[in-house]
């Protein structure tokens, strides 16, 4: 082999390795920035996962939402400010019957198993009217502070849902309450079976006025009565008869109480001894 072809080779040898090198060069250019890419649009990712993540939590719930309401739908048959005035009863009876209650509380389920029956007798017979103020407390709610608590939503679930019925009539308002508080529902005070619309609906079955209701379904599911649930739990909150706890009984601005004791009457002897002396009074 001559020293001329030799020399050719070896330049022609040196070219192609260069070009391989420029070749590969190149690819790992590519790579790189393939590899750079695809991260950048996964930090893209998380950093808009993340930003969705903030803003859900940062997001009020339904419940918040509807505090600071401006335009409240309120059922019919109440009146006064956003309906949480809801007076039952015959228009002939002199006296009115504040009964403050919370959906939730063990011992108004107490109360009325006990004592709800005959309540609704006597405002049937027209010996008075009794006015309703619901409460939402044991869901950790202060709203006359504009807060919502931290230990669930059946009570004002529940209120919403009988702000449905009252919607329906004074009469379905009241068997539905009286539902929600029997034996067969009312859950224990740790079980907040009642934030489910589900179960709401399930106890609605059982009144005859509500089962089978596509309006009052409708007003259930929707929360049509959600704020005025939470107006109504204010007017608890913000009431001017000394009222922080339920059940609570007043009459005339004097709570009703088992004798020798400040206790609401929790069965029917203790409550007509006490609703009789109010009635005198």
């Amino acid at each position: 082999m001559s020293s001329r072809n030799s020399q050719a080779n070896k330049s022609a040898a040196r070219e192609r390795l260069r070009a391989e090198r420029e070749r590969q060069a190149k690819k790992d250019k590519t790579r790189k920035q393939i590899v750079v890419g695809v991260s950048v649009i996964g930090v893209l990712a998380i950093a808009g996962a993340v930003s969705y993540g903030v803003m859900q939590l940062n997001k009020p719930s339904a419940w918040e939402a509807a505090v600071d309401a401006k335009n409240v739908t309120a059922p019919k048959n109440t009146s006064g400010d956003d309906g949480t005035t809801v007076v039952i009863g015959k228009d002939s009876a002199k006296k009115t019957l504040k009964l403050y209650e919370d959906s939730r509380c063990p011992i108004c389920a107490s109360f009325e198993q006990a004592v709800g029956s005959t309540i609704a007798k006597d405002v049937e017979a027209g010996k008075y009217k009794v006015q309703y103020v619901g409460a939402t407390f044991i869901d950790g709610d202060s709203l006359g502070k504009g807060t919502i608590g931290t230990r669930g939503e059946g009570s004002k679930n529940a209120l919403s849902a009988l702000g449905a019925a009252l919607d329906v009539s004074p009469e379905a308002f009241l068997d539905y309450k009286s539902a929600l508080y029997s034996t067969k529902f009312h859950p224990e005070e740790t079980d907040d079976k009642f934030k489910d619309d589900s179960y709401l609906l399930k106890v609605a079955d059982s009144v005859d006025a509500l089962k089978g209701n596509k309006e009052f379904r409708s007003a259930v599911e929707n929360g049509t009565y959600d704020e005025w649930a939470l107006k109504m739990s204010k007017a608890f909150d913000q009431n001017k008869d000394d009222v922080t706890g339920t059940p609570t009984l007043v009459m005339d601005g004097k709570k009703l109480t088992t004798e020798g004791s400040d206790n609401a009457p929790m069965t029917e002897a203790d409550f007509n001894t006490a609703i009789t002396k109010a009635l005198k009074g």
